[in-house]
């Protein structure tokens, strides 16, 4: 029988999840990478020695403890056991580049940090760039770390409202990176919510290739599949060959992921000329970038489950509105906003908006971030002293408290679920010794997905080599932010003032997507 958010309220941080379990049933199986499988109690062992071990090495409360890493059990165990410690897990996508992984590093300053390379090449390349030694702790793989480096330890709370439980890093609309401050009240509300409105249970068998370095694969897949007892299967990278497998023979109740993995997912499907063969499959939901209505009936026909709908951002932990089980939509709504949120439309002046108008989305509740690492200027920008946080999304609520988001904040581009700010793309390609304007936009895919589309204008003599530049990019940007297409042009559309002018790009860039 599904447990209620009741059941799970006494857990106040997030280290006290795997002690709550194992208490709970320590025989059950916690986390699965490849064959390798953890039950509660064996989980909470490794993170209580781990901890022990991190104390040892010079990790102090309120210091940062950075993991470079892809889904296993070694970020799995890391992050709680940095956290029991009372520091704060910093948690990095080892597909960043080195330039992004460098520049977080500057900014957070972390005690000690973390490479997870038996999942993860990526994480192996970064860390010849630090002096590690190779670790082995009981039930965990080989991972490297470095020696303590000098760092200040912030303020540590008793109040798990206060107490920062990750440091999750979001590029800004420059570009530079935001360490997002998330408390453990913040992402346990998430994970009792929104794993409640999933009707997870023990014996639940989820499907974990959301990165646990993003906010949705961290709060709702990780923290929410744990919390509730259920069997999280850690996959280091979506491979939909892979995933059909785990939906087929491990037998999956619940599969959450980005757009793009479902429309890979039925890609893949059809390319083989195979049924999706899901026996166990009761629960699918998107998030993390807009649903296309015909990719959510191509998937629900294929699943044969419903393909539930979400929004949410890094700075609200990140659910603010998801679909509901006992109330499925045929439109484009992410649903009603979760227990405990306050959502409201207002205009450009700030005043809050009737039923039905667009303006921008605000939301206010236990959810809502600290604010900014190290950034109090823009921690008030977008929050008010109300509490309301401004997403900056446009939006509109129905009469029956259903939210549409309208439009992404901005130029912000959303690909597979990440991110992507025009400007830190335009920065790196402008770079380059041969470019000396770019301009970059976002093209909507045919599966719903966005593309990143830049425009550069060379220098006087320059030889346009669009290889090059993508090479360029490609030791610069993390795979999700590199262009799907350069393109030259004699002179970039500007306004009299020398600004940049973008729509015409966005039509242009529109017009090539459909042929033109």
């Amino acid at each position: 029988m599904p447990l209620t958010p009741d059941d799970v309220a006494h857990v106040r941080r997030i280290d006290d999840i795997p002690r709550f379990q194992a208490a709970a049933q320590p025989g059950a199986v916690a986390l699965v990478q490849g064959e390798r499988r953890l039950t509660y109690g064996t989980w909470e062992a490794a993170i209580s020695a781990a901890a022990g071990e991190l104390a040892t090495r010079g990790l102090h409360p309120g210091d940062r403890m950075m993991i470079v890493a892809e889904n296993g059990v070694v970020l799995a165990t890391l992050c709680h056991a940095a956290a029991r410690l009372g520091a704060w897990p910093v948690i990095l996508n080892a597909r960043l580049s080195a330039r992004e992984i460098d520049t977080i590093t500057a900014h957070a300053e972390p005690r000690l940090v973390a490479f997870a390379t038996d999942v993860s090449v990526d994480a192996a390349g970064h860390a010849e760039r630090f002096a590690t030694e190779e670790i082995r702790w009981p039930e965990l793989p080989a991972f490297l770390l470095t020696e303590p480096r000098e760092a200040s330890p912030e303020p540590v709370h008793d109040d798990p409202s206060r107490d920062v439980a990750a440091l999750i890093y979001t590029s800004g609309t420059t570009g530079t990176p935001k360490g997002v401050m998330l408390s453990h009240a913040n992402l346990l509300h998430v994970a009792r919510f929104s794993g409640h409105l999933r009707g997870l249970a023990p014996g639940e068998r989820v499907f974990g290739a959301l990165p646990i370095s993003h906010v949705f694969g961290l709060a709702s897949v990780f923290l929410g599949t744990t919390l509730y007892g259920g069997t999280l299967y850690l996959v280091p990278r979506f491979d939909p060959a892979g995933a059909l497998r785990l939906l087929a023979d491990e037998r999956l109740t619940v599969f959450q992921g980005v757009p793009a993995m479902f429309a890979r997912l039925v890609e893949h499907a059809d390319a083989a000329g195979v049924p999706v063969q899901a026996p166990a499959l009761r629960y699918a939901s998107a998030g993390g970038s807009p649903l296309d209505l015909a990719l959510k009936a191509r998937t629900e026909e294929r699943l044969g489950v419903v393909l539930h709908n979400g929004y949410g951002m890094t700075e609200l932990s990140p659910t603010v509105a998801q679909t509901r089980m006992d109330a499925p939509r045929t439109d484009d709504s992410v649903g009603p906003a979760i227990p405990g949120l306050e959502i409201r439309i207002v205009s450009a002046d700030g005043e809050p908006l009737p039923p039905g108008a667009v303006g921008t989305l605000q939301v206010r509740g236990p959810t809502v971030m600290l604010g900014y690492y190290r950034n109090p200027a823009e921690t008030a920008r977008v929050l008010s002293p109300e509490g309301w946080l401004d997403t900056g999304d446009l939006a509109r609520i129905e009469a029956d408290g259903s939210l549409f988001i309208v439009g992404r904040a901005k130029e912000l581009i959303i690909r597979s679920g990440f991110n992507v700010y025009p400007e830190e793309v335009e920065g790196v390609i402008g770079a380059h010794p041969d470019v000396t304007l770019c301009a970059v936009v976002g093209r909507r895919a045919a599966d719903g997905n966005e593309e990143v589309v830049a425009f550069v204008q060379t220098r006087p003599g320059a030889a346009f080599e669009e290889a090059a530049l993508q090479a360029w990019c490609e030791e610069r940007l993390a795979p999700y932010k590199r262009p799907t297409c350069i393109v030259w042009l004699d002179t970039l559309p500007a306004s009299s003032t020398g600004k940049i002018q973008k729509a015409p790009l966005r039509e242009r860039a529109a017009g090539m997507e459909a042929g033109a």
